[in-house]
């Protein structure tokens, strides 16, 4: 058998004894698997060749053009099709699909000739691949952090990635699968399809909601003062809590590091929900958490929600004091009954020509204790960056 001669090439620069040794077999086994001398030194310079072999179990093989030959999903939009994905655009001739590939292309043609139009299925491939980014970020660093043991060579973690991969990887599928049933469930049980839409056979457009931003205050400053690590349990567990109080008829949109939306056409259950939300971060001594509510039209689109109400819910967040929940007049008017209000005066909200009345909403027992949430908050910040 062959052998490259790996520290003539300049693989083996820098390593010594053991270290040396378990890089060495690494890439004669990788050699020996048919990879090149430049995806070998690409994979060295760019410090990625205990990973490698999981690049391969998860890798592709063929062309845009094989994916076409046995899909009939035309090639040229498998290409592009991956790109709305979030990745790279291949060339014609590269290699980058799997037989998982080839089978979604299937199933993709199916949906074209069912009589879905390209620009449907585009963006759902564009939310797909924004949604599995996520997924795959988060399940990598699991996957690291499980597995990952102190002193591991790069052929040892080579060596067991890849075999963990190769059995596990399969697995997810049902998961995702599940997951997607559960959500599509969901959806179609909120869904609403009046006579309206079915006589001009189209979803109705903006509709009245209800809309809700919440952040952690002095987010971006605690990133200064705290470990990344720390700084990403902390957005994990906003996450987590967001899921937990997001109940029907409310629906948690997103969270995006720092914040989270929801939305419910009903003001008081979203507002109930906020107020929880403050209420379970203080418990989790989270630093603190404000939030704004606002009602208006709102367009449900690609998984999210546009326009007026979106954007005035956000200024409103942005004037809320911390630890409190600021909601506008028509949230307070329609919720008056259900909670303890004050009001916070007129504030002059970005993209408003003139000012606009905001009111704080409690729980029907609490009292107003504006210092005393001030100190509280002041007591958690102070935790954090400690």
């Amino acid at each position: 058998m062959w052998r490259m001669d790996f520290e003539q090439e300049g693989l083996l620069d820098g390593l010594e004894g053991a270290d040396r040794d378990a890089r060495q077999q690494l890439l004669q086994k990788l050699a020996d698997e048919g990879v090149g001398l430049d995806e070998l030194k690409s994979a060295v310079a760019e410090d990625r060749l205990a990973l490698l072999p999981v690049e391969r179990v998860l890798g592709g093989r063929y062309t845009a053009a094989d994916i076409e030959k046995r899909s009939g999903l035309p090639a040229d939009m498998v290409r592009r099709l991956r790109g709305l994905l979030g990745l790279p655009v291949p060339e014609a001739n590269d290699r980058v699909f799997s037989d998982a590939d080839a089978e979604a292309a299937k199933s993709l043609r199916m949906f074209l000739d069912a009589g879905f139009g390209e620009e449907e299925i585009g963006e759902i491939t564009r939310v797909l691949g924004e949604s599995m980014s996520r997924l795959a970020a988060t399940t990598t660093g699991a996957f690291v952090d499980t597995f990952l043991e102190p002193g591991d060579s790069e052929q040892d973690v080579a060596l067991r990635f890849a075999g963990l991969a190769q059995e596990l990887a399969p697995k997810l599928a049902p998961v995702l699968e599940g997951a997607f049933s559960a959500h599509l469930r969901e959806a179609v049980r909120r869904g609403i399809l009046g006579r309206a839409e079915r006589e001009t056979g189209q979803v109705g457009g903006a509709q009245e909601m209800a809309v809700c931003f919440a952040d952690l205050v002095g987010f971006t400053r605690l990133g200064g003062e705290v470990e990344p690590r720390e700084l990403g349990s902390v957005a994990v567990k906003l996450g987590e809590l967001a899921t937990d109080v997001a109940k029907p008829p409310v629906r948690l949109v997103k969270t995006i590091g720092d914040a989270a939306m929801f939305v419910s056409p009903d003001p008081r259950a979203l507002v109930d929900v906020a107020l929880t939300l403050l209420e379970s971060a203080e418990q989790a001594e989270l630093p603190t958490l404000r939030a704004g509510v606002a009602i208006g039209p709102a367009l449900a689109r690609a998984g999210d929600f546009y326009g007026h109400a979106v954007n005035v819910a956000s200024r409103v967040t942005g004037a809320a004091r911390p630890g409190s929940v600021l909601c506008t007049k028509d949230v307070r008017d329609a919720a008056l009954d259900d909670f303890h209000w004050s009001s916070a005066g007129r504030h002059k909200l970005k993209g408003l020509s003139s000012a606009v009345p905001l009111y704080r909403a409690r729980r029907p027992d609490s009292q107003d204790d504006g210092d005393a949430t001030e100190q509280t908050a002041g007591r958690r910040r102070k935790r954090a960056s400690s």
